[in-house]
C-alpha cells in the first residue's frame, strides 16, 4: 500500500469490546423461537439503531410499546440489563490498541452508542480513555455508516482524510469510511488486523 496513513480510527463495539444482546434475554425469554422472534419484529436492530442517533430510551421503549404491547416487559428489560450485553473485552485486540495509542501513531475512536449506555462502557473498560479522543454516535446525532459522521470525526480531530485509516467489524461502515475519502480495515481478529496494519506499513 502506498498511502501514508496518519491518523488510526477505532470502531469499539466488536472490535474491542464484545457485545451480544442474546446474554441476558437467553434468560429472559428462554424459548428460542419466541426469542427470535423478539428481535426480528419488536426491539430489531433498525430500533437499537435510533438510540445509536440519540432517541431517548423513553422514546424507543414507548414507540416498541405501541407497536407490542404484549411485549412491553421485555421491550423494558433491554436497557435495564444491557450491562450484561459487553461482558468482556478481547484482550489481544486492546494490547494491541494500546500499543498504538502509546506510540508515535495518532489514534481516535468512532463508535454506534447511545449516549448513556456509552457511559457504562466507559467506566467498565478505561483503557478507551487511552486515545486521543472518542465521537459517540448518539452524543451528536450522527451514525455510520452515513458519511457525515466521519467527516464530523475527521474535522473534531484534525484529521486528514486520505491519511486516516478506519477500524471496524461491519463492512458498510468501512465503505461509509470510504465515501468521506478515509482508507479501511475490516476486522476480523487482532491477528489478521496485525497483518492488515502492516500493508500500510504501521507496526508496534
Amino acid at each position: 500500500m502506498t498511502a501514508e496513513i496518519r491518523h488510526i480510527v477505532y470502531d469499539i463495539g466488536q472490535v474491542l469490546v464484545h457485545y451480544d444482546p442474546l446474554i441476558p434475554f437467553k434468560r429472559i425469554i428462554p424459548d428460542e423461537e419466541k426469542r427470535n422472534r423478539f428481535f426480528a419484529e419488536v426491539c430489531t436492530n433498525a430500533w437499537n439503531h435510533e438510540q445509536d442517533r440519540g432517541r431517548p430510551w423513553t422514546e424507543a421503549e414507548a414507540e416498541a410499546i405501541a407497536r407490542h404491547p404484549e411485549e412491553a416487559d421485555n421491550i423494558r428489560a433491554f436497557r435495564a440489563n444491557w450491562e450484561e450485553m459487553i461482558p468482556y473485552c478481547y484482550d489481544d485486540s486492546v494490547a494491541l490498541f494500546r500499543k498504538l495509542a502509546a506510540s508515535k501513531h495518532d489514534v481516535t475512536l468512532l463508535t454506534n452508542f447511545a449516549p448513556d449506555t456509552f457511559t457504562i462502557c466507559r467506566a467498565r473498560y478505561p483503557f478507551l480513555e487511552e486515545g486521543r479522543g472518542i465521537t459517540v454516535s448518539g452524543e451528536i446525532g450522527m451514525v455510520k455508516p452515513d458519511r457525515d459522521i466521519f467527516e464530523r470525526h475527521a474535522e473534531t480531530f484534525g484529521l486528514t482524510p486520505e491519511a486516516t485509516l478506519f477500524i471496524d467489524d461491519k463492512a458498510e461502515n468501512i465503505e461509509g469510511a470510504k465515501t468521506a475519502g478515509w482508507h479501511g480495515i475490516r476486522f476480523i481478529d487482532a491477528a489478521q488486523l496485525e497483518r492488515d496494519l502492516a500493508k500500510y506499513g504501521i507496526t508496534v
